[in-house]
């Protein structure tokens, strides 16, 4: 199975940080390719696209401020699968990957992605106090997976806290 590719570029709004590919995301070649996965419902609920993107449409967030990419680049049937080594070493490439494209903000899609990536177990919800990497505020939403206990209505109220928060940070950039 092959990584997929990243949407990245400089000076992005927002870039969304994953676990890993699922394998159906292997396949495709698409981010949040499988259909049990709701990022892309989640995305038009909360605000953040006009309208539901399907999976090969994920380039598409580039032209609205947005990037994707994942902590972890090799596909996995669910992330229990990733070793403490990918982690590790993931970390370290994410840090690279973000420091230089100086987005906004980084909204890490589950609660465990934020954990391997910062280190720090307790955390809340939403925007975090101290952020990874200086000047990019770092966001912390539930994972999209179908597999999360969570009700939509619960998930989508936490994703629509990053349009406005969104709309500050442009203000002050202003």
């Amino acid at each position: 199975m092959n990584p997929i590719k990243d949407h990245l570029k400089e000076n992005l709004d927002l870039i969304f940080v994953g676990f890993n590919p699922s394998i159906r995301s292997a396949e495709t070649g698409h981010h949040f390719a499988n259909p049990n996965n709701r990022f892309w419902k989640i995305l038009h609920e909360s605000g953040l696209t006009q309208k539901k993107l399907d999976a090969e449409e994920d380039y598409k967030l580039l032209d609205i401020g947005y990037g994707l990419t994942n902590i972890v680049s090799r596909p996995t049937k669910s992330a229990d699968e990733i070793t403490k080594e990918e982690y590790q070493k993931g970390r370290e490439e994410l840090k690279k990957k973000i420091r230089p494209l100086k987005p906004k903000m980084v909204c890490y899609v589950g609660k465990g992605v934020y954990q391997e990536f910062s280190g720090k177990k307790s955390l809340p919800w939403g925007k975090q106090k101290e952020s990874v990497i200086p000047g990019i505020v770092d966001f912390v939403a539930p994972s999209s997976s179908g597999l999360v206990r969570m009700k939509m209505n619960e998930v989508v109220a936490i994703y629509e806290k990053i349009p406005p928060l969104l709309g500050e940070l442009k203000n002050v950039e202003n």
